[in-house]
């Protein structure tokens, strides 16, 4: 009887410890992975779309597209793939937003593809699948801010896409306020993304 009540009240701890043991785990996995960046060249560089102000990249997304290009002109990547489509009130994709930054900063045209129906970071990827294959890229570095990477990395992985992670070197994301809401949310996307085809 004594043995039962024990193996009752340790399978109630384990009820009550292991949800907030693994939320505290995956917390840490998108905290970590978002320091991890590869320093080896790469075919190209896909650049996450991110929001546009009318017509002109947001601070975040510029961010990003300053990153690629500095990677393009490091000689790190050979071509930049812009994603992200048209969102309300915006007057230009996503990735032509992004091509216009790059070209103004000497990047040539011809060196940028755009994906320009994409609205998520799985569509960014799916869509950008038939322009990697059609222009024979086969190793990309991912362009995002940092506590992104964890969830791009994973959606690349299950299209098939060789990837490695390039997150930009400064962020709009280093508050504790801005910071930790975009790391429990990231932390919720990876995780439905794991357990559902919703990415």
């Amino acid at each position: 009887m004594l043995r039962k009540r024990r193996t009752v009240l340790l399978l109630g701890w384990c009820l009550l410890l292991v949800p907030p043991v693994l939320v505290a785990g995956a917390l840490a996995e998108v905290a970590v992975y978002a320091s991890f960046s590869d320093d080896r060249p790469a075919d190209a560089a896909i650049i996450l779309g991110a929001a546009v102000a009318e017509d002109r990249p947001s601070p975040v997304f510029e961010e990003r597209i300053r990153h690629a290009v500095a990677l393009y002109k490091a000689g790190r990547v050979r071509m930049l793939i812009a994603t992200g489509g048209l969102g309300p009130g915006d007057k230009v994709t996503e990735a032509e937003a992004a091509q216009r930054w790059s070209l103004a900063q000497g990047v040539p045209i011809n060196a940028i593809i755009m994906e320009t129906r994409s609205h998520t970071t799985q569509e960014n990827l799916a869509f950008a699948l038939p322009l990697l294959r059609q222009h024979g890229v086969k190793h990309v570095l991912l362009v995002s801010d940092p506590l992104h990477m964890r969830r791009a990395m994973a959606i690349a992985r299950r299209l098939g896409i060789e990837a490695a992670p390039s997150p930009t070197p400064t962020s709009r994301f280093e508050s504790l306020s801005t910071w930790v809401p975009f790391l429990i949310s990231e932390t919720y996307y990876l995780a439905r993304c794991r357990m559902t085809a919703k990415c």
